[in-house]
């Protein structure tokens, strides 16, 4: 469906040059010398660059309609990650490849959205927040926590994370997806 430049809207998916891209930002000038244009930032879903561009006013692009399901993620059998549509039990594999970093955020039972623009699977999101547990990490030593120090932790699903000095192995520990950081120990 095509679209113009009037109807613009923060989050809005649309195609640009043969890409995915969704409307990060955008701004209407009218300078006082010559016509109107639209200034956007659009973020490639698929690598998630952001790319500032210009749009003359009235121009006509196409919008494309997502659509976002929440599956359980079940297993991962060594190439894919199967998930499970808990309305209807029915099973879908993903492999590897398209699943990428989300992969260290997922742990077994746990809901994950999943974007596709038509039939076409864009991007998997774990939850923002997960608890997972730290299955190595060094010891801290006494008197380490005084400048606030951090040391690197390996977590249930492969991930290393930035942790305190007090986090031991065996601790349950809630984590930010969006940028792997640490929040608190649950």
């Amino acid at each position: 469906m095509a679209i113009s430049t009037a109807d613009f809207k923060n989050g809005m998916c649309i195609e640009y040059n043969g890409k995915l891209c969704t409307i990060v930002e955008f701004q209407h000038v009218k300078p006082g010398k010559g016509g109107a244009f639209v200034r956007t930032k659009l973020r490639d879903i698929k690598t998630g660059r952001v790319i500032d561009n210009t749009f003359n006013a009235g121009v006509k692009v196409e919008s494309v309609r997502l659509e976002s399901k929440k599956l359980q993620y079940l297993y991962n059998d060594g190439a894919d990650f199967n998930f499970m549509d808990n309305d209807t039990f029915e099973q879908t594999s993903i492999p590897s490849d398209v699943v990428g970093d989300a992969a260290m955020w997922l742990k077994e039972n746990d809901e994950a959205t999943l974007l596709y623009a038509g039939d076409e699977l864009i991007s998997i999101e774990p939850q923002m927040f997960v608890e997972l547990e730290v299955t190595e990490t060094d010891p801290g030593f006494k008197g380490d926590t005084v400048q606030g120090g951090s040391k690197p932790a390996t977590l249930e699903t492969g991930a290393t994370v930035q942790v305190p000095m007090f986090v031991e192995p065996g601790d349950t520990l809630q984590i930010d997806t969006r940028d792997g950081r640490f929040i608190k120990r649950v």
